[in-house]
């Protein structure tokens, strides 16, 4: 009879806190993250950038999101600890110590600017302005109930980033871009929040829903959500870009409308689909249909 060796202590310890710091920063979130950065890259470039430039992009997102995350759970780690929903956070739980959140998000920065750096000089000088925004949209929820714009435009950083690494410009064109990403982010970023509607009233976290109540929240979110469908069918209609754009662009709208029938003020049972699942259908789609449409 054989046993199956033992993984070394020492493995499992590794092991175990990789899949600790991937939880806190949320790493499978890049599913929407990474293609939307990518969005601006094709769009730049008219097809595909160079394999320095996806390289680089690629690990100046990464480092971008793993400074706003493992900074946004250092700056929250006292209300996640008495929000119920997030009270088992591993810094909260001190699974994570603070020092080497801090580390992590260290490593996010230095990543950011090394890569900004091998991209082009314009993508260096505004790395610090997308490092501020990363880490300071988190604050914002402290002082006004804008905060889901803040976070909107925080994310719009990525294809607007994208398109700078590769031609270091941002023309009207990558600012609609960042528009369409803006609402979306945002808009879901209020559904997401309904869930802490009154945790946060008790604690003074600012948010729409906290604010306004649900039904408000959802209409903001329903009139956000068609600012993304018009913008990215005006992108495409300005670039000119082919029809494969567009058929994308009817299936993440189609998908936006889903989202918002899967969920209501009165049965929120399935966010979490819609939040994880359905938007990361939507960027996938939309980088598939982009480029696609470069090459018909």
């Amino acid at each position: 009879m054989t046993t199956t060796p033992q993984q070394p202590t020492g493995l499992k310890s590794i092991s175990r806190k990789a899949r600790l710091f991937s939880e806190s920063i949320r790493l499978g979130e890049s599913v929407f993250a990474l293609p939307v950065a990518y969005l601006g890259m094709l769009m730049a470039a008219e097809g595909l950038p160079t394999w320095w430039q996806f390289l680089w992009i690629t690990l100046a997102l990464t480092g971008a999101r793993t400074l706003g995350m493992s900074a946004n759970r250092i700056i929250d780690v006292a209300q996640d600890t008495l929000n119920p929903r997030t009270a088992g956070r591993a810094l909260v739980t001190g699974a994570l110590k603070r020092w080497e959140m801090t580390a992590l998000a260290t490593a996010g920065l230095v990543l950011l600017l090394i890569s900004a750096a091998m991209l082009n000089p314009v993508a260096l000088a505004l790395s610090p302005v997308a490092a501020i925004a990363v880490v300071g949209y988190a604050y914002v929820k402290r002082f006004t109930w804008l905060t889901h714009f803040a976070i909107g435009w925080t994310d719009a950083i990525a294809p607007a980033g994208g398109w700078i690494a590769v031609t270091g410009t941002l023309p009207w064109e990558a600012v609609l871009l960042s528009l369409a990403v803006a609402t979306w982010v945002g808009g879901f970023d209020i559904f997401y929040t309904c869930q802490d509607m009154e945790f946060d009233r008790a604690n003074g976290v600012h948010s729409i829903p906290q604010r306004f109540g649900l039904t408000a929240a959802f209409r903001t979110a329903h009139g956000m959500h068609l600012a993304t469908s018009a913008s990215l069918l005006a992108l495409g209609i300005w670039m000119g870009l082919a029809w494969p754009y567009y058929i994308g662009w009817a299936i993440a709208s189609g998908l936006l409308l889903y989202e918002h029938l899967i969920i209501s003020p009165r049965d929120m049972s399935r966010l979490d689909r819609a939040f994880f699942k359905v938007n990361g259908y939507i960027s996938l789609t939309m980088l598939a249909s982009t480029l696609a449409s470069l090459y018909v």
